[in-house]
């Protein structure tokens, strides 16, 4: 039972499912899986938490024993921003010439969609599939990520599933569909640091102790040599400012307290605790009396080398000719939170539009991709784990 993957990625477009707003898009994908011999499980997360808005997260799964291959994707999009400056209504799931205009066509829709029509393939050829094959589809990737896949991937886990591998369908490709996959993150950490002066007047500044002129100190200390210089398949880590601020309106008074807030994106060699370790050493010389507090939305890591990266490169070779690169670079995802079930590597689209005025895919892509999944879903289940 073939599925078309344009068609589908339209219905799922035509769903404004702005995070965690579902607006129906789970049940278009329920329904797709469903026609394919599927075992769907819709999950609500969140919903006993006050002052949540609950989430609604999907599990699929069809065949048993190994390999056991896990899909993950996410159907949630960002908002539509200025809704006239689209050529075509964001949630309208409209062609134009090669491409499909909408939102999430892009980021993942799309990806979602060629997945599925890709399982749809696999099982025209091969009904009884060698392995398992299972889907982790949640609608809270783009907010806050508290009640999506964390929790449905522990879900799974205490249902007694165990992945030999995940693949999740973001949009990686940097040029040309095939460049880029991604087999690790960076760690993400933000730190809030308050220095204490003596407030005063600004004509006796004697009397006083400027926390704006500490605070510069303290930033000028933490940024003025790199933090460490990276490793094999990561950057070194990052630190930017993003606030700064003391809460004066008056221009006579030296202020006694200053704030700022800043990120950091740090690599394996790293860990919450060494970062902060390495800021307090670099503040406590300037500032005696300040606060600091550090928290991470994920640590960082690296899938090794495996049946899954191989059949991954395999399959993109031989339906693009591109000698995949593998890479660590860009923000977070939600594969931080499967790395600690099996191991992940993350593939998709390009993603020249998405979060964009017009985000759009074309239609090729669309079509190539699906056939790229194909490969990999049969390479992967037919590989020796």
């Amino acid at each position: 039972m073939l599925l078309d993957p344009v068609e589908l990625t339209q219905a799922l477009v035509r769903c404004p499912s702005v995070t965690p707003a579902d607006a129906g898009a789970m049940a278009v994908v329920a329904g797709a899986l469903e026609r394919l011999g599927f075992t769907v499980t819709q999950l609500t997360f969140g919903g006993d938490v006050p002052g949540a808005q609950p989430v609604k997260n999907l599990f699929a799964t069809r065949g048993n024993g190994r390999p056991h291959l896990a899909f993950n994707g996410h159907v949630d999009v960002v908002p539509p921003g200025d809704v006239d400056a689209w050529r075509h209504g964001p949630f309208d799931g409209l062609i134009d010439g090669d491409c499909l205009f909408g939102r999430g066509t892009t980021d993942m829709k799309s990806g979602v969609a060629c997945f599925i029509a890709a399982i749809a393939r696999v099982l025209e050829q091969q009904p009884a599939l060698p392995g398992q094959i299972s889907l982790m589809i949640t609608g809270d990737e783009e907010g806050v990520a508290h009640f999506g896949t964390k929790p449905l991937v522990a879900w799974a886990a205490a249902q007694g599933h165990t992945f030999d591998g995940c693949l999740v369908g973001e949009p990686t490709s940097l040029s040309v569909l095939g460049d880029n996959a991604k087999i690790g993150r960076r760690g993400s950490a933000t730190a809030e640091l308050t220095v204490h002066g003596v407030q005063g007047h600004t004509a006796y500044g004697h009397r006083a102790t400027n926390a704006a002129t500490l605070m510069v100190k303290c930033l000028d200390a933490i940024t003025a040599e790199p933090i460490d210089t990276g490793s094999q398949f990561f950057q070194p880590t990052s630190l930017e400012i993003t606030t700064i601020d003391v809460g004066n309106p008056a221009n006579n008074i030296i202020p006694g307290k200053a704030f700022a807030r800043f990120n950091m994106r740090y690599n394996e060699t790293q860990s919450v605790a060494r970062l902060e370790d390495w800021l307090r050493a670099k503040i406590a010389p300037v500032a005696e009396d300040y606060e600091l507090s550090i928290a991470t939305s994920g640590d960082a890591f690296l899938t090794d080398e495996g049946p899954l990266t191989e059949a991954l490169a395999q399959s993109i070779a031989a339906k693009t000719g591109q000698a995949v690169k593998f890479s660590t670079d860009g923000g977070t995802s939600d594969a931080r939170f499967i790395k600690d079930y099996a191991p992940v590597v993350e593939f998709g689209l390009t993603g020249a539009t998405m979060h964009q005025i017009d985000e759009r895919v074309s239609l090729d892509e669309i079509g190539r991709l699906t056939h790229i999944y194909s490969d990999f879903i049969v390479r992967f289940l037919n590989a020796d784990i």
